[in-house]
């Protein structure tokens, strides 16, 4: 499980940056706005690492903010691109969501496992 999800988290990194970094007209659309679009994608990602790096969370998570910084400098440089705070703060934040719901997620599943434990 834990190579399926960290397969899957590092593709969604993947899929995440090339949407910001290449072409717009490439990039997949919703009806949720700009904002929407970026919390949707970040609340992922956060998830899927958080839920991928279950041991090593809050290093992950410092990481993934770095990482959520330079990809949003590194706009500077693509063409067709903006860097913006605000697009950092949204994406930043989102992920820490994500990172949270999975923390959660972890949280409920040793109650549940610790009580089914008890009851056999």
């Amino acid at each position: 499980m834990s190579i399926f999800a960290r397969f899957f988290a590092w593709l969604l990194a993947a899929a995440v940056t090339f949407a910001t970094l290449g072409p717009p007209r490439l990039r997949p659309h919703f009806d949720l706005g700009q904002d929407g679009e970026h919390a949707l994608a970040f609340v992922l990602v956060g998830l899927a690492f958080g839920l991928a790096y279950r041991n090593r969370r809050w290093t992950v998570a410092a990481a993934t903010m770095i990482l959520i910084g330079l990809l949003e400098l590194v706009q500077f440089w693509a063409p067709g691109r903006h860097a913006r705070l605000e697009d950092f703060v949204v994406d930043a934040g989102t992920a820490c969501i994500g990172f949270a719901l999975a923390a959660a997620a972890d949280w409920v599943m040793t109650r549940f496992r610790a009580s089914s434990a008890l009851t056999s």
